[in-house]
């Protein structure tokens, strides 16, 4: 354990961020399986609504810096291209 005040704070920073960082990225990944899910059994517009909140949650992680802004837009266009393809 730290002794200098400073550096007890930064531990529990860390230990804060990581909790949101572990709940930011279980809330996109349990999003992106629940799209995948309602596209293997046709659910199109189950699909289409947790693409939206996916979407969401994608742009305020890349703007919190927990993504880069491409890596978001790259999950978020290969959704809506399985989308698109479902929906023909």
């Amino acid at each position: 354990m730290a002794n200098i005040k400073s550096a007890k704070k930064r531990i529990s920073q860390n230990i804060k961020r990581s909790e949101v960082n572990k709940k930011r990225k279980s809330k996109i990944k349990s999003s992106i399986k629940s799209i995948n899910l309602s596209i293997d059994n046709k659910k199109i517009d189950d699909a289409r609504k947790e693409f939206l909140n996916l979407e969401s949650n994608l742009s305020k992680a890349a703007r919190k810096g927990f993504f880069k802004k491409n890596t978001a837009s790259r999950i978020v266009s290969r959704m809506a291209r399985k989308l698109k393809v479902l929906g023909q």
